[in-house]
């Protein structure tokens, strides 16, 4: 099993303190987070995408850049990657460019992204936006598959014959496909053979475990093996301590701040008290052994060979002493026994490459000139 910390980068007050650190601050926090999720020894780490409040996360190429110079190991992931906004091409551009400068450590989660807001800010409506999500996709698979692109899409510019630059490092990038509530996203990533990310973080385990099922029927609908077909899946909030008494004590004022927060949108929460959330929530809250057999009885319905610690990247209402001590016995206790008792994805963990790339031929000063 491989791991993942992500962030989508939410700037709001702390829900414990109630102080919103400034914006640069809060951008440092998340490049900190990632190198220490590298060095702690966590697989990936992803940046979301938003363009609403309270998120920063709109220009996760930069961020991941900025990364990317930092880390030399981790696989860096978009987490989602809202092509039902972004004009492909441009897209195509911005994360081939960010697949180079990384060394192919790039994976990309698409989704059509949710928010009225961002959709309004985009002129994107909840009527074509499902379209727009499969029509970016597909054009951008093949812009990144083919030297020249020619395509008459609904929603940008008809391309004729069209070159796209830089040329991809890897030969093709894994796209991920993430998926929340619906069954479009799903039978895209079925369609096209690509692994799921189910977000997995807002309800109990059965509707994310249904769509897992439909992933799986699309997936052999369609023509595929079975046993090649990958599943990764988020959790709501993470805390571990060595014991269950401590990781409830340390995480009940998050919990609280969020409820109030929730309280403040008029949004009835979907588990109203802490216990409630750690008992039928995917939130990995406990001792290290606690922890361990969630997560099992999640691979149980799911079969997922990838888990994300979602939002945990950043400490969301814990101390830094708090979360990264978290971060540290999961890496200790945690992760070794799930590694050693859930099987990796199908897939290699690297740069995807379709051969290695001829040695540049030296060339002579004078013919330079």
């Amino acid at each position: 099993m491989k791991f993942l910390a992500i962030t989508l980068i939410i700037h709001a007050p702390d829900p414990v303190t109630g102080v919103r650190k400034p914006t640069n601050e809060r951008f440092r926090e998340v490049i900190d987070n990632a190198v220490l999720a590298e060095e702690l020894g966590f697989d990936g780490f992803g940046v979301g995408e938003r363009h609403e409040r309270p998120f920063i996360s709109s220009s996760p190429p930069v961020v991941l850049s900025h990364i990317a110079a930092l880390t030399s190991r981790i696989r860096l992931f978009t987490a989602v990657t809202t092509l039902s906004l972004l004009d492909p091409v441009r897209a195509y551009e911005d994360y081939a460019t960010l697949d180079h400068l990384s060394g192919g450590r790039l994976e990309l989660i698409i989704g059509k992204g949710n928010g009225a807001a961002q959709r309004e800010l985009f002129h994107v409506t909840p009527e074509d936006q499902w379209d727009r999500n499969a029509e970016s996709y597909e054009l951008f698979r093949q812009i990144w598959r083919q030297d020249k692109v020619t395509a008459s899409p609904r929603f940008r510019p008809e391309l004729a014959e069209a070159e796209v630059w830089p040329r991809p490092f890897q030969q093709p990038i894994r796209v991920w496909h993430g998926s929340a509530t619906s069954r479009e996203s799903v039978d895209l990533a079925a369609r096209y053979g690509d692994p799921l990310f189910s977000a997995n973080v807002t309800n109990p385990i059965e509707p994310y475990a249904e769509l897992i099922r439909y992933y799986r029927q699309r997936w052999e609908h369609y023509g595929h093996d079975p046993a090649q077909a990958v599943v990764g899946a988020g959790t709501a909030g993470f805390c571990t301590t060595r014991t269950s008494q401590e990781a409830i004590a340390a995480y009940r004022p998050v919990f609280e701040g969020y409820l109030a927060f929730q309280k403040r949108l008029g949004v009835e929460p979907v588990f109203p008290t802490l216990e409630d959330f750690v008992e039928r929530s995917s939130a990995l809250i406990g001792s290290p052994q606690q922890v361990i057999e969630k997560v099992h009885r999640y691979h149980e319905q799911f079969g997922h060979t990838v888990l994300h610690l979602h939002l945990h990247a950043d400490a969301g209402g814990l101390t830094d002493a708090q979360h990264r001590d978290s971060l540290e016995l999961f890496q200790s206790d945690v992760a070794p026994v799930l590694r050693r008792d859930i099987p990796d994805p199908s897939f290699a963990w690297g740069p995807v490459l379709a051969e290695s790339p001829p040695a540049p031929e030296p060339v002579s000063l004078d013919t330079a000139r």
